[in-house]
């Protein structure tokens, strides 16, 4: 697997990474979506420097313009509920591609300290020839990353596929590395150390999704 960490090069990435770490500013959920989508537009810009491009002339009022464009047929496909933000972020740089949802949650049953991941409402386009980004804002164990990717399996095979991450763990990342083709890229802001018992990232940043929505009920 191609892994692309886009922090280990200062950019203003690092303040949004900062921004959406922060305690003290993370609270504004408006602020913190915002956030995860502008580091959704960051992590596709750098995503689409590997896209294969053609020449196409374009007409101005003046003459034509030479101009590489990207040719790649795109399936944007994004895990619920807090893989929102960070699509709208990749959507509003790849505004042509084709959409797909997935549901992938954490299930502990009666055993709070161990879980399995459980898929449940898929929607998604042939995806035969087409090139996968599947976008999961929170890489920890990388199960749900995993999970997301088999079952996107019956929908055909993509030319090629990008993962899409803003905060993963060692860990997590080399558990995907293990289960994937060489040839998929991971394009990720940043990776923290390490797990905590419950399978949180450290320092990572808490919850994503009740950052962006509100805390939910647990069943």
């Amino acid at each position: 697997m191609h892994i692309h960490t886009i922090s280990n090069q200062n950019s203003i990435l690092n303040r949004f990474i900062s921004e959406i770490r922060d305690v003290s500013i993370q609270k504004d959920r408006m602020r913190f979506r915002r956030n995860i989508e502008r580091i959704g537009e960051i992590l596709g810009y750098e995503m689409s420097k590997v896209f294969n491009h053609k020449p196409h002339a374009i007409q101005t009022p003046l003459g034509l313009c030479n101009i590489e464009l990207m040719e790649n047929d795109l399936v944007l496909c994004s895990i619920l509920r807090a893989g929102i933000p960070l699509h709208n972020g990749l959507l509003n740089y790849f505004d042509t591609a084709e959409n797909a949802f997935i549901s992938a949650y954490r299930h502990h049953g009666n055993d709070p300290e161990n879980f399995e991941i459980v898929v449940e409402y898929l929607a998604c386009p042939n995806l035969t020839n087409k090139t996968l980004i599947l976008a999961d804002p929170m890489l920890a164990t990388g199960r749900s990353m995993l999970a997301t990717y088999e079952a996107l399996k019956p929908y055909g095979t993509p030319k090629e596929v990008h993962l899409v991450s803003v905060i993963g763990t060692k860990e997590g990342v080399a558990f995907v590395e293990k289960h994937v083709a060489d040839t998929v890229h991971l394009w990720i802001a940043a990776i923290d150390d390490e797990l905590d018992e419950k399978s949180y990232i450290v320092p990572g940043l808490g919850d994503a999704g009740d950052l962006a929505y509100g805390s939910k009920l647990q069943h």
